[in-house]
């Protein structure tokens, strides 16, 4: 099967699920910190992301790992990950089966 924007969305999501938090043993992806996934046309990837805080320690090593692990899907062209912190993380960002794991639901 050819490589189109739905199938890079897709492992996109997949691959981030499989990179975790230092601090939170949760994944990037429902711990929130991904705010948006962007797959042109020409399935170039383009993913904004914030950290737990702005201090973070790792905040350098888990940009770098995104950028890393998504170059290696089969079929994307090139990967920018652009860092934010407007809004801010918070708890609120967590799905509810990761609030319901910490025990905050």
């Amino acid at each position: 099967m050819e490589p189109n924007k739905e199938t890079i969305t897709s492992a996109v999501v997949g691959c981030l699920r499989n990179i975790y938090d230092p601090e939170i043993p949760v994944n990037i992806y429902d711990l929130g910190l991904i705010y948006k996934i962007d797959v042109d046309d020409d399935l170039n990837v383009h993913i904004l992301m914030t950290m737990t805080a702005p201090d973070c320690p790792e905040a350098e090593f888990m940009f770098n790992e995104v950028r890393e692990m998504v170059s290696y899907i089969t079929g994307v062209r090139s990967v920018d990950v652009e860092l934010t912190f407007d809004p801010p993380w918070d708890f609120n960002n967590l799905t509810d089966e990761v609030k319901v794991e910490l025990g905050l639901l």
